[in-house]
């Protein structure tokens, strides 16, 4: 079921040289689509986001902005087990992100004042797909590091059913402080965020994951607004030796397996017999899932093990394909974490499933995907804010600075700058 590679084998290095580049996401097809969606939101506005929703989805929102929407009303409707685990994922959550907050910084250096001032943007979008699955946990995991950062309005872009599945959308928008909801999905909704119509405003940053067509539309975008990250695939790398059981190692691949048949289940194992053992749970462990075919679909396509005998081979592998989720489930798994830099989120030790990531722990689970942690960050308050350099001169500091500053204004050609400087002495 795994595709099997044995560490220093040409089929390893060919392997690990592809999942490396597996974040570029084939947008080729979908382009064209994408940019007549974008250019008819620009021009059309409502009209042309109601259009592409009964185009592809079959339907037509009554009301496109909803400023009020059922969102306590819906909580309390809520089933009391599914109500209390809501609400102490968005606590948690919450008390997470505030930790992440930035009061900037000033300091005088010679009587010139510096510092940053940090401030919240203005409006910020969050999409939540939806289609295969809903997802409210997103919907907490986007909006709520925005309202800690303290973005005045937030909108949450969603498809709606307009029956009893729109609950628990509702209810974790409440708990988050989302402002309105957008009844839209796909590139029309991040075209409405990102340009505005008559009923959406303008957004200064879009955030949260969706398919091929909504990463491809928020490329397009970027520019116009900010956004997040081009989200691709789930994905989680797992890596285990002889301490960790097959039964976990085998429901922890399965877990991300089930979100969509292009995720990606990546085992690094410490030998062959290993492997074996968690591919026959995997077999076990499928013909009891509901979601079975996609899962299945998902390991055979890009579920792949990589056997590597030592922690320092591993790690490397680990470090190269530089996984959304890692879940180290091996002895003393700090030490091997102080070995691999890159990573999306780290599920550290056995008793630590990535579900706990998804759900209940704090950090959000919007997170770089397809290697993009090169780079990139999980989704933040850092995120939804602006900063601004403070510079302040008295006139002993600029007397003392201004030879300086005119010199290399000349350096480089530029008198009206050393100018702009001289006036001031006069």
């Amino acid at each position: 079921m795994l595709q099997v590679h044995l560490e220093g084998t040409p089929e390893l290095r060919d392997a690990l040289a592809r999942l490396s580049n597996r974040g570029e996401a084939d947008f080729s097809r979908v382009e064209p689509v994408v940019r007549e969606i974008l250019a008819a939101v620009r021009a059309e506005g409502d009209a042309a986001v109601h259009r592409y929703a009964e185009k592809f989805d079959r339907r037509r929102a009554p009301a496109l902005l909803l400023r009020e929407f059922p969102g306590k009303q819906a909580l309390s409707r809520l089933r009391a087990p599914a109500r209390e685990a809501m609400e102490l994922a968005a606590s948690r959550i919450r008390a997470f992100h505030g930790h992440q907050k930035d009061a900037g910084f000033s300091y005088e250096d010679g009587g010139v004042s510096l510092g940053v001032r940090v401030s919240p943007v203005t409006r910020a979008g969050v999409y939540a797909p939806g289609g295969k699955a809903r997802y409210p946990s997103s919907v907490l995991m986007s909006a709520i590091p925005a309202h800690v950062a303290g973005v005045p309005e937030i909108y949450l872009a969603t498809p709606l059913a307009g029956d009893a599945s729109d609950d628990p959308i509702y209810a974790a928008a409440h708990l988050a402080g989302v402002t309105a909801i957008v009844d839209a999905g796909g590139a029309q909704a991040i075209a409405a965020l990102a340009y505005g119509t008559a009923s959406v405003p303008r957004v200064d940053k879009i955030v949260g994951p969706g398919n091929l067509y909504v990463a491809c539309a928020k490329r397009f975008v970027f520019g116009a607004v900010d956004i997040d990250s081009i989200a691709g695939p789930s994905e989680i790398l797992v890596v285990a030796d002889a301490s960790a059981d097959p039964r976990v190692v085998a429901a922890d691949l399965l877990s991300q397996a089930e979100h969509d048949e292009a995720a990606y289940p990546l085992l690094v194992a410490s030998t062959r017999e290993l492997v074996a053992r968690v591919e026959a749970e995997l077999v076990t462990q499928l013909a009891a899932l509901p979601r079975a075919a996609i899962a299945k679909a998902s390991l055979t396509a890009n579920g792949h093990a990589f056997v590597a005998a030592s922690r320092a081979e591993m790690a490397r592998i680990a470090d190269v394909l530089a996984a959304e989720h890692l879940s180290l489930q091996v002895e003393d798994p700090r030490g091997m974490l102080a070995a691999i830099p890159r990573a999306g989120a780290a599920f550290i030790g056995h008793q630590t499933p990535e579900a706990a990531g998804d759900y209940l722990a704090g950090p959000s689970h919007v997170l770089p995907t397809g290697g993009s942690v090169r780079f990139g960050s999980p989704l933040g308050v850092y995120d939804f804010v602006t900063r601004t350099s403070l510079i302040e001169y008295t006139g002993a500091a600029l007397r003392a600075h201004a030879r300086f500053i005119e010199d290399f204004a000349r350096l480089e050609g530029l008198e009206a700058h050393a100018r702009a400087v001289a006036v001031r002495l006069k």
